[in-house]
This record gives structure tokens, C-alpha cells and sequence, in this order.
């Protein structure tokens, strides 16, 4: 016989933050029907489907996907660093007086 599957314990915190949005008819019915093929509430399939898009849409602009040429240079430059040129140099004596000077 199996394992049973490990069910996540329920989380205490109270739902008091709360959202609307205005669907058309199909939209609607599409949503319920969803949610009965789940087995869940219109409800808590929006909330499950909303806060697994905006965790996506979060991972999309937060992380780089770097590949070919791209790849290659930027793993070089964190690898062998390039010294630091003449402006840069200048750059941090002026941050330093700065910083200083506070």
C-alpha cells in the first residue's frame, strides 16, 4: 500500500484583505466550471490561480536567463574582473569624500 500524500497544514492567518473584479457572463462560467472540475470554490480557485500567476509573473522580471554570447561574457566578467579603469578610480575617491563629508 502507498504513502498517503502530505497535506499542508492550514495557515492561521485571518483573510481579511479582499479584492473584486468584474467578469462577463463566459468569463464567469468558465471560472465556476474550473473550480468544479477541482473540486474547490469559485472563490479559492481565483485565489490559488491569481497567486500562482503573480508568483510567475514575479519569478519572470526578477530572474535572468542569460544564454549563448551573453552567457559566456558575463561569466567571464564575474570570473576574471576587469581592473578598474581611470573613471571608475576617480568615481570612488569622489564617493569617499562624499561619504566622508557626512
Amino acid at each position: 500500500m502507498g504513502i498517503a500524500p502530505a497535506r499542508r497544514s492550514r495557515s492561521r492567518v485571518s483573510k481579511v484583505e479582499r479584492i473584486e473584479a468584474r467578469l462577463n457572463p463566459e468569463q464567469k462560467r468558465r471560472i465556476e466550471y474550473a473550480a468544479s472540475l477541482k473540486g474547490t470554490s469559485a472563490s479559492a480557485f481565483l485565489v490559488s490561480s491569481a497567486d500562482q500567476a503573480a508568483a510567475d509573473t514575479i519569478q519572470q522580471h526578477e530572474t535572468w536567463s542569460l544564454a549563448g554570447r551573453d552567457r559566456d561574457v558575463f561569466l567571464e566578467a564575474l570570473l576574471s574582473p576587469p581592473l578598474p579603469s581611470a573613471r571608475m578610480k576617480a568615481a570612488v575617491r569622489r564617493y569617499k569624500a562624499r561619504v566622508r563629508s557626512l
